[in-house]
Formats: structure tokens, C-alpha cells, sequence
């Protein structure tokens, strides 16, 4: 049964940092590619980042360039989100999820960056910045 578990949130100060991890497990960890999502009270899931099935090719957000930083270990089926320089508004809880490849298709396409085309997700972790 496909599951992907998120750890690494906490309390932090303004300007500190925190590695998010999300284990994966599903058949062929190397058939998907995974983004990293976070979602406030009242507001809609909003894309952070995304990694392609070889961990080569990588987007973010504008708002997360030079501060998030998207790996995978495939040899640990585990994905990482390294956040550096936190502010207050990085408040929210972070989704990690997965989306198996299609044959052919480009991983990161932007179409492919809007949460409802990914297949599964973990429950998420809380990430608190305090100014």
C-alpha cells in the first residue's frame, strides 16, 4: 500500500532552519516524482517545489528561490525539503506527494505542478516560524 510519511516540522525562529523528510513507500520509488506542497487555515494547497523521477531537473516557487532547497534519495525512497532563512509566512503545514510518471510526459510541466494531478500524499507536518 502506497504511503508517504512526513517528519522534520517544529517550532522555529525567524531566520532559522529545518529539513523536512518524507519516507515513501510505494513499489518503484524511481517511477515518480514528487513535490512538496503547504496549505494555511483558509487558504487553498500552494506549490513549493517539485523534483523529477531522476533528481535532475527541479522547479520551486518564487517565493521559496534561494531558501528551500528539493532533494531524493532513492537508495532511502525518502524526499527533502532543506528550509533555510524562515520567515513567519512560511507558517503552515507542509504536504510531501507523489505523482507516478507518465511515459513520455515531461515530469515537471507546469501543469504537472497543481496538487490535484498528484496520486498520493502524506498527513503532513506543522511548521511554526516565530518572529
Amino acid at each position: 500500500q502506497e504511503r508517504l510519511i512526513e517528519s522534520g516540522g517544529g517550532l522555529v525562529q525567524a531566520g532559522g532552519s529545518l529539513r523536512l523528510s518524507c519516507v515513501v513507500s510505494v513499489r518503484t520509488f524511481s517511477s515518480y516524482f514528487f513535490g512538496w506542497f503547504r496549505q494555511t487555515p483558509g487558504k487553498e494547497r500552494e506549490f513549493i517545489a517539485a523534483i523529477n523521477w531522476s533528481g535532475d531537473d527541479i522547479r520551486y516557487a518564487d517565493f521559496v528561490k534561494g531558501r528551500f532547497t528539493i532533494s531524493r534519495d532513492d537508495a532511502k525512497n525518502t524526499v527533502y525539503l532543506q528550509m533555510n532563512s524562515l520567515k513567519p509566512e512560511d507558517t503552515a503545514v507542509y504536504y510531501c506527494a507523489a505523482k507516478h510518471r507518465i511515459p513520455g510526459d515531461y515530469d515537471l510541466a507546469t501543469r504537472n505542478l497543481a496538487p490535484e494531478i498528484y496520486d498520493y500524499w502524506g498527513q503532513g507536518t506543522q511548521v511554526t516560524v516565530s518572529s
